[in-house]
């Protein structure tokens, strides 16, 4: 005769009950990657406006020396205009003071958006990958003298 063995399964892992008070490590990764990845895109929008400037700055400085009343064209939104240089002088000076204001914008939420990813960091105790190996290791010779240390950070790639 043998026994099913049927005994009383312990089930303290399946019932947690309480909320939950802290996200779960894939959840900070997660947050983190969103964060990090707007940042990024707030970079490379600022560069790509960067360069437009750049290139109204010189077209700006060509049409400068130029007769006020020859003849010039200008690409709006695919389609090119002719105009004269008097009525595109004033328009590319007015659009870049536009793309500069944006830009001074951009780069004021790229920094505040830099801050928010330190307190992040900090709050999740987050080290990237390949940062902080001296203090891995001047850790690891705290614990073993003794010091007691408890650093349950998320590594991030």
């Amino acid at each position: 005769m043998a026994s099913n063995g049927s005994s009383t399964a312990s089930k303290a892992g399946s019932s947690a009950g309480g909320k939950q008070c802290s996200p779960s490590a894939e959840q900070v990764v997660a947050t983190f990657q969103k964060m990090r990845q707007e940042q990024r895109n707030m970079a490379s929008k600022a560069a790509e406006l960067e360069m437009e400037s750049n290139e109204h700055s010189l077209v700006i400085d060509t049409l400068k020396d130029v007769d006020p009343s020859r003849k010039c064209f200008r690409l709006v939104g695919g389609v090119l205009v002719e105009r004269t240089v008097k009525e595109v002088l004033p328009a590319l000076q007015t659009h870049k003071e536009q793309i500069s204001k944006i830009i001074e914008s951009i780069t004021t939420k790229m920094q505040e958006k830099g801050r928010e990813l330190t307190e992040y960091r900090e709050r999740y105790n987050i080290r990237l990958v390949g940062e902080g190996d001296a203090q891995d290791q001047s850790a690891s010779k705290d614990s073993e003298g003794g010091g007691s240390k408890s650093a349950a950070g998320v590594l991030v790639s």
